[in-house]
């Protein structure tokens, strides 16, 4: 049997457009992702979907797999023969115990590469607006861990080097250790007054910060209930923070979307939300698991004369199969219709005029194509199935620990395929029901509404034109500005 790969490899720190080139090719190929808690789990998504995900995430007070059993697995799969990426939160050489897990690959002959990441102590300051160095602020920059193996869990530094020899400071994962960390650099030559910043979650839309000074950040955290994981800065650099901070002014910033997916392919609407400086959650992960053509459709192509897609998958998919049947498709007479505009621009970039579901006659003979999950009943229509669409339910487990630690505030329903899944996730416990009723509803389109309406679901927003500008124009919106559009 074939001896597997490892790759040690850094998510970065949490926007999932941090992660490196080499990172993402390596998941894209990985059959074995054993996975963070820190680790974006939307970066998941770019994993072959047969590939077996592992979850190894650490909290503070618990830990799901314990080191020596994560070098173990690790060890265990690449001796399968898999390609087996051990995704880790941040740079996988900063506090990220890396070397343990090379060297039980190494120990037992294995090959295997480590891939940098961006560490969370640089990237959360920059996002937000500090820099850590600077030639008036600060010429030298330290990370350091914020707690130890110890019984209290106080690490034993050399505070006097660190207070008069350091100019930038970032902790990891000190909250709990403020007191001390503060106690020890004023003891040791630091003024009380030198600034600090904590760094809640940096780079994603949920980034907390409260600043202070070392004589009060630790009250200061204290009295809201500041939580890891967090970045401690500690330096007069602190102080750029008001002229540059740049990822907060996004306009969708603090933003946590639950966007509801129909389809397999990426979405657009996310990418476009996430560059806005919105968070977004996507619920449900579908894979495609192929069916047999039909053939008595494929013989009867030319018959018909409108041919509505459902899904932008299911315009690809009907042209792959009339190409592999050997059909020319000048022979297809039919008018072209979408049930989304991102169906209909996947057919314009066939080269076909396509038109909105809305827009089609309710006579002559229609043809349906998309997976079997449609609903839609048209009395005169006949089904052309190119393929089967299953939930992934390995992201079942992953997206309800999102939820946990996400705060989410908005809801966003493409159409009224969308309505379905969000109720069939209540009715399986996997969505709370509370969080449809406290978040913000947003529905695209009136169909969508009405839809949403007729479910017990009753939106905020209506969006006429159901497009992705109109969503982020609806979203940047003051609540004070909101109103039916």
């Amino acid at each position: 049997m074939e001896i597997g790969r490892a790759f040690l490899v850094g998510a970065g720190p949490g926007d999932v457009q941090l992660i490196t080139v080499k990172g993402m090719e390596a998941i894209k190929k990985a059959e074995v992702i054993l996975y963070d808690r820190l680790a974006n789990p939307k970066l998941l998504d770019y994993a072959p979907s047969d590939c077996e995900l592992i979850y190894c995430g650490k909290l503070p007070d618990r830990h799901v797999l314990r080191q020596e059993m994560i070098n173990d697995l690790l060890v265990d799969k690449v001796l399968e023969g898999k390609i087996v990426v051990r995704l880790k939160g941040g740079d996988p050489g900063v506090f990220g115990r890396v070397g343990e897990e090379a060297a039980a690959l190494a120990e037992n002959g294995l090959s295997f590469e480590i891939v940098p990441g961006i560490t969370s102590g640089i990237s959360a300051p920059l996002y937000a607006g500090i820099p850590v160095t600077h030639r008036e602020y600060g010429e030298s920059f330290a990370v350091v861990t914020a707690h130890d193996k110890s019984e209290n869990g106080q690490p034993k530094l050399d505070w006097k080097g660190l207070a008069t020899g350091i100019d930038t400071i970032a902790f990891y994962m000190g909250i709990s250790n403020l007191p001390y960390i503060s106690e020890n650099l004023i003891k040791n030559g630091k003024s009380p007054n030198t600034p600090v910043i904590l760094i809640q979650w940096g780079t994603f839309s949920r980034q907390q910060t409260l600043e202070g000074t070392l004589s009060n950040i630790a009250a200061k955290a204290k009295e809201i209930n500041f939580t890891n994981p967090a970045i401690t800065l500690v330096g007069d650099i602190v102080s750029l923070r008001e002229k540059l901070n740049w990822f907060e002014k996004k306009p969708l910033f603090g933003k946590q979307i639950l966007l509801t997916r129909t389809g397999t392919d990426e979405s657009e609407l996310a990418r476009e939300l996430m560059d806005q400086g919105a968070d977004v959650i996507e619920f449900p992960k579908w894979k495609k698991v192929t069916v047999p053509v039909d053939q008595v459709v494929v013989k009867r192509i030319s018959e018909y004369e409108q041919i509505l897609f459902t899904s932008p998958e299911s315009v690809k998919e009907f042209f792959e199969i009339i190409f592999t049947e050997g059909i020319d498709i000048r022979k297809v007479k039919a008018d072209f219709y979408g049930c989304s505009t991102k169906s209909v621009k996947a057919l314009n970039e066939k080269g076909f005029i396509g038109e909105l579901e809305g827009k089609m006659p309710l006579t002559g003979k229609l043809l349906i194509v998309g997976d079997s999950d449609f609903s839609q009943e048209y009395a005169h229509a006949e089904m052309f199935i190119t393929s089967k669409k299953v939930i992934d339910e390995q992201f079942t487990p992953i997206f309800k620990r999102v939820l946990v630690e996400a705060s989410i505030n908005t809801i966003v329903l493409p159409s009224s395929r969308s309505v379905k899944t969000i109720i069939e996730g209540i009715l399986k416990e996997i969505i709370p029901q509370q969080l449809v009723k406290t978040s913000k509803v947003v529905c695209m389109g009136v169909r969508t509404a009405e839809t949403a309406v007729k479910n017990g679901v009753y939106p905020n927003e209506v969006l006429e034109a159901p497009n992705k500008n109109a969503v982020i124009d609806c979203l940047a919106r003051k609540e004070s500005e909101l109103a039916f559009v």
